[in-house]
């Protein structure tokens, strides 16, 4: 398969996983999650519920892929446009915690479809493991090839921490109401709770740094 035609393949691939998360989000919205079928999201995207199953497998998952949707990629983006004089620990805290509370990136009103049903909420915070894997590629630039296992375990760990973060913001919401203009989180704000729970992994990220610029300096040092 050449090239332009596999990229064609990818472009069709997104827009599908783009109209499917619209449409699940816009019907969620209009009728409420619960009343809302696989075969609905499907037919509103003009596809068939095996398509849709190809995708996501669940209706929670599109409807929560809609406002998580790319996170990811930026999230790595964010650490590889970090200059090479920031520290690691630093670029990847604050990567998360932008892009996990930007403004611009929001939508009120989907954010308080998710975080006042339980099935959302769950399916919100598990979406955390998606960062995971260009996470690895973006710390990896920072440690070499050498760091690549070691950029692996970091990533898991800070995927697993941005879920912990996430489970205790999200859950704040179940018990208090929401007022106008944003949520009542009781738990505290995200960009404190990415912190604190992110604080914990700086002496591994620091730690991993150091060997890698050691290594640089002496290629035989393991």
């Amino acid at each position: 398969m050449t090239a332009g035609r596999t990229g064609l393949r990818e472009q069709k691939k997104q827009a599908t996983r783009q109209a499917l998360r619209e449409a699940a989000l816009r019907l969620a919205l209009e009728r409420g999650p619960d009343n809302v079928r696989v075969d609905d999201i499907a037919d509103a995207a003009g596809v068939s519920p095996r398509t849709y199953n190809n995708y996501f497998s669940s209706r929670e998952q599109a409807i929560v892929a809609a406002v998580t949707a790319e996170r990811e990629s930026r999230v790595a983006a964010a650490i590889a446009a970090r200059p090479d004089g920031v520290r690691l620990a630093d670029a990847v805290v604050d990567a998360i915690v932008e892009q996990y509370t930007d403004p611009d990136a929001q939508d009120g009103d989907a954010l308080l479809l998710i975080t006042t049903r339980p099935a959302l909420r769950e399916a919100f915070v598990d979406a955390a493991a998606a960062i995971e894997h260009p996470l690895t590629d973006a710390i990896a630039g920072r440690l070499g090839d050498a760091g690549r296992d070691t950029a692996r375990v970091l990533a898991a760990s800070v995927a697993a921490a941005v879920r912990v973060a996430l489970d205790r913001w999200v859950g704040g919401t179940a018990a208090a109401p929401p007022v106008a203009g944003g949520l009542v989180v009781p738990s505290g704000s995200l960009p404190d709770l990415l912190r604190a729970a992110l604080a914990a992994l700086a002496p591994a990220l620091d730690a991993a740094e150091r060997r890698a610029a050691s290594a640089r300096h002496d290629p035989g040092r393991i």
